[in-house]
C-alpha cells in the first residue's frame, strides 16, 4: 500500500493542525503496522510560514528513509522566487512534488504567479498535490482549471472534495485528462461512489497521518482498516492502493 497524503510534526509552528511529535523511526513504525510500503509526506510548517527552511527540514526528514518516504514541499506562490525553489526542491532537495494549500496559504488557483511554478514542476516531472474540498479557494473546479492550464502536469485533488465537494471532485477527474483524486477525510459513502465512477486509474488513498494526538497515528489507522467496508473489488483496491500511486510516483526525479 501507499499513502499519498501524509505530514511531518510541526516542528516550528503550532497550530490547530499540529499533532503529537514523532520521529522518521515513529512514522515508519505506523508505517508497517498500518501495512504501509511507502508515504508521500508533506510538510507542515511550510503551510503557514512558506520559506526554504521548511522545505530543509522536510527534505531531511524523509532522507531518513528515503525508498519509504517521498517529500513534496511548498512554496507560497506569490513569493518571487518560488518558482526557483521549486527547482531547488526537485533537484537540491531531491524531493518529489509540491503541495498547495490555497485555503490556508490564502490564494487562487486562478492567479497567474501559479503558471511559472507550475512550469518548473512539470519540467522536473514533478507531482502538484493540492488541498481540495474547502471553499472559497480550494474547490476542486478551481484546481481543476489549473490542472488544464498545465496538462504535462500531474496534479491530484487531496482530499476528493471532503464532505461538501466530492461530486465535483469526481465529475471534474473524469473531464480532466491530468487529475488525480485521493481519497483522504472523504466519507466512506463517497468514497464508495467514488471508486464505483471514476477512470480506475486515477483513484489514490491517504490518511492524512501526521496530524494525530499520538505517534501511533491510531485515526490514521482506523482510515486504513475502512477500506474494508467499501465493498470494492480486488482490482479496484490493487489499482488504488498500489499500481497507480506507483506509476505516478515513478515518474518523478527524485
Amino acid at each position: 500500500m501507499i499513502d499519498f497524503h501524509t505530514h511531518t510534526p510541526a516542528w516550528r509552528t503550532a497550530t490547530w493542525l499540529g499533532g503529537a511529535p514523532f520521529s522518521a523511526d515513529d512514522f515508519v513504525t505506523f508505517m508497517d503496522t498500518a501495512g504501509v510500503e511507502q508515504a508521500v509526506v508533506l510538510s507542515h510548517d511550510g503551510l503557514f510560514d512558506a520559506r526554504p527552511q521548511a522545505n530543509d527540514e522536510l527534505a531531511a526528514f524523509v532522507g531518513q528513509y528515503p525508498q519509504r518516504l517521498a517529500g513534496f514541499g511548498t512554496v507560497h506562490p506569490r513569493h518571487p522566487d518560488a518558482a526557483a525553489e521549486v527547482d531547488r526542491m526537485m533537484t537540491v532537495l531531491r524531493l518529489r512534488g509540491l503541495k498547495l494549500h490555497p485555503w490556508l496559504q490564502g490564494f487562487s488557483t486562478h492567479e497567474a504567479t501559479l503558471d511559472p511554478i507550475c512550469e518548473a514542476l512539470a519540467a522536473h516531472h514533478g507531482i502538484l498535490l493540492s488541498h481540495d474540498g474547502t471553499p472559497p479557494y480550494s474547490t476542486p473546479a478551481q484546481i481543476a482549471a489549473l490542472a488544464r492550464r498545465h496538462p504535462r502536469l500531474p496534479v491530484v485533488l487531496g482530499h476528493g472534495g471532503l464532505h461538501d465537494c466530492w461530486r465535483e471532485a469526481l465529475a471534474l477527474t473524469r473531464e480532466t485528462a491530468n487529475l488525480y483524486l485521493c481519497i483522504c477525510g472523504t466519507p466512506p459513502y463517497a468514497a464508495r461512489r467514488i471508486l464505483a465512477e471514476a477512470p480506475a486509474e486515477k483513484v489514490l488513498f491517504g490518511t492524512d497521518a501526521g496530524l494525530s494526538d499520538r505517534k501511533s497515528q491510531d485515526y490514521a489507522l482506523a482510515r486504513v482498516a475502512e477500506i474494508d467496508g467499501w465493498g470494492i473489488t480486488d482490482d479496484q483496491r490493487r489499482a488504488m492502493l498500489v499500481d497507480n500511486p506507483r506509476r505516478l510516483l515513478a515518474r518523478t526525479t527524485g
